[in-house]
């Protein structure tokens, strides 16, 4: 008996067998289990018995002519077939197009590593009535790895998909199962351009993690006094609720709008990324808020130069670039964060938080939202080339580029050859007047991302940016039919009195990152000894009694590790590879099919390549609170 035949029930066991499957379902997937407890007995399609004695289901196509879905001969072993082909030891994510009665769904399963997951896409959910009470599925359902995308809705998609986002970036593969692709061809295309589309945002997404971890520790902990002294968010909570509030970007479609802004001062709540402060400046208005996250020094001069700022409110997550924070001559306030939290305390301070943002565009909408602004309205917010142009005009980038002009290398050639060095990750969407227009593998994501986050904002998002790419969930006018339709009347005005800074808490701080370079050293020291440790038990995988011996050491200095997770989890903050490559490392492990002694030393190399990234990261991490106590030390001088 195969282990697919082994699942299907018998025509008196079906009812258990769909009530084991349910019961999983209801656990981790609640609105599809609704949505399957809902659909009827006589409404699910008939089951039909084989040759072989397993059981089949015909469901009728787009011509209304019936697709038998398996075989009716041996379906069983039709669906090994279609899997013995699709299985390798580098893929942990199997996508398929198509549920039927699940047969292949089994032998999936019964292919891959216990690590692996399934996702299934199948609109036809009296089908999946149908097959949850004749073949078992609960051992997948109960262990969470069997997902079902019954809509073809990016919001659910991204939120099933996202706690396994590691597995589908190291090996995720299309399967497809004909007859169901005959049935619904258009659904499955569409599951499988969101599920690719996924991958592309979550392999942006933690790639730019990864290479700006050390970097954005490094911020943090230089602004950690910034962080502890300034005021929280929470007092622009529900500040503006009801009123419009303008996001401007500075996508090269903002020279449309740029102008309206003036008339929109005062009747709108304005919020700029920091790209859009100059070309604002050369118009004379000045937006009510600002966001910064930018972790490079070069963002600095977004700000210089500019007047006004002092009437601006800026908005800042702790891993902006120092160089803004400390020069910056109005209002601030600092959002939560986790490492900073880390560094001096859970009580220390206490921030609210927003969304992390992928951009100041992000953010900027997260804080509009916060503060209950409905609608929100975005200005320049392109991503993608309108005209194929990368900036508006009057951004600090052209100023740079100044000196390179000519008659033979204009504005125009610069822009478009900025676009022509991302030619490996272009791609075309389309735009809000209908039309196809380059973007890239970045700006799409952010597109992503904005597109899930407009479905979970219950306030209107209108698109005034006529031009750049469409953004799902949005409604299209122009900024002045917005204005004229939402800013109707005059914004509250409020007194921002309470933005002083609180000097006196920052003595705290300094004892805080003192304890913490403690901390830090007292792991690094333990990972040395633990790697001297394991590089004797690489020697001795031949001698079982001192293998024996040493491992006991090992477990005892683990043992340190472990209680020391606060300084860890600084480290690791720091070392994000370091993770992602022991995560790696344990899958391949758990699909490797050495045993003994040659398995012993790929996990006693794996162990060490670890805790020297372990170690390597600690000492960064010194220098990096090093560095920041000095600054702590600097500001109490010059603070008094």
């Amino acid at each position: 008996m195969t282990v697919a035949s082994s699942h299907i029930a018998n025509p008196s066991d079906q009812h258990a067998i769909y009530a084991r499957n349910m019961a999983e379902l209801w656990r981790h997937d609640p609105a599809l289990a609704m949505v399957i407890d809902a659909i009827p007995d006589d409404k699910r399609p008939e089951i039909q018995d084989t040759r072989s004695g397993q059981k089949t289901v015909a469901i009728a196509s787009g011509d209304r002519r019936p697709v038998f879905l398996h075989s009716r001969y041996d379906p069983v072993k039709e669906a090994e077939q279609l899997v013995g082909g699709v299985v390798t030891d580098d893929q942990f994510c199997f996508v398929v197009g198509g549920f039927g009665l699940g047969y292949h769904i089994l032998a999936l399963e019964e292919a891959i590593t216990s690590d692996g997951i399934i996702v299934v896409a199948e609109p036809n959910v009296a089908l999946l009535a149908a097959a949850f009470a004749s073949v078992d599925f609960s051992n997948l359902l109960r262990d969470g790895r069997l997902i079902i995308l019954h809509i073809a809705d990016k919001v659910r998609l991204h939120d099933k998909l996202r706690p396994h986002t590691t597995l589908l970036m190291l090996g995720t593969r299309f399967v497809k199962h004909p007859p169901s692709e005959q049935i619904a061809p258009e659904f499955h295309k569409a599951i499988r351009a969101m599920v690719t589309d996924f991958v592309a945002y979550s392999r942006m997404t933690l790639m730019t993690l990864i290479s700006n971890s050390r970097i954005t520790c490094r911020n943090i902990a230089n602004n950690i006094a910034t962080y502890a002294s300034t005021p929280s968010v929470e007092m622009l909570r529900d500040r503006y609720v009801g009123l419009p509030g303008i996001v401007v970007s500075a996508g090269p479609s903002l020279r449309t709008n740029i102008d309206l802004l003036q008339s929109a001062k005062g009747r709108a709540v304005i919020c700029a990324v920091q790209t859009a402060l100059r070309p604002m400046s050369k118009l004379g208005v000045m937006p009510d808020f600002a966001t910064s996250l930018d972790f490079h020094e070069i963002s600095q001069q977004y700000y210089q130069g500019i007047d006004g700022l002092e009437n601006v409110h800026l908005v800042a997550e702790p891993k902006a670039t120092w160089h803004v924070l400390d020069n910056y001559p109005g209002p601030i306030s600092i959002l939560d964060n986790q490492f900073a939290r880390l560094l001096i305390g859970e009580t220390l301070a206490p921030h609210a938080e927003l969304p992390a943002g992928a951009t100041v565009a992000h953010l900027s909408f997260y804080l509009l939202r916060y503060m209950g602004c409905d609608p929100i309205i975005f200005v320049g917010q392109d991503l993608a080339y309108t005209a194929n142009n990368f900036y508006v005009p009057g951004v600090e980038t052209h100023r740079v580029w100044q000196s390179e002009l000519n008659r033979f290398n204009t504005l125009e050639t610069k822009e478009w050859e900025r676009i022509v060095r991302n030619r490996p990750v272009l791609r075309k969407v389309i735009g809000n007047d209908g039309h196809e227009l380059y973007t890239d593998e970045l700006l799409f994501t952010y597109l992503e991302q904005f597109e899930k986050d407009i479905a979970e904002t219950p306030a209107k998002v209108i698109n005034a940016t006529q031009g750049g790419a469409r953004i799902s969930g949005t409604e299209s006018m122009t900024l002045q039919e917005a204005l004229d339709q939402y800013a109707t009347g005059s914004l509250p005005v409020y007194a921002e009195s309470n933005q002083s800074r609180d000097w006196g808490i920052v003595p705290k701080v300094r004892d805080e990152i003192a304890q913490r370079i403690k901390d830090v050293q007292h792991l690094v020291n333990v990972c040395k000894k633990m790697d001297a440790e394991l590089a004797k038990l690489q020697e001795l995988t031949h001698d079982p009694g001192r293998f024996n011996q040493t491992m006991v050491r090992v477990d005892e200095l683990r043992a340190q590790v472990n209680q020391a997770q606060r300084a860890y989890r600084i480290i690791n903050a720091a070392s994000q590879l370091a993770e992602l490559r022991r995560f790696t490392s344990d899958r391949r492990l758990n699909a490797d099919e050495s045993k003994g002694t040659e398995k012993a030393k790929r996990q006693l190399a794996r162990d060490r390549e670890f805790v020297g990234e372990i170690t390597r990261g600690g000492e960064s991490i010194i220098e990096i609170l090093t560095e920041a106590l000095n600054r702590v030390e600097t500001s109490m001088e010059a603070n008094g």
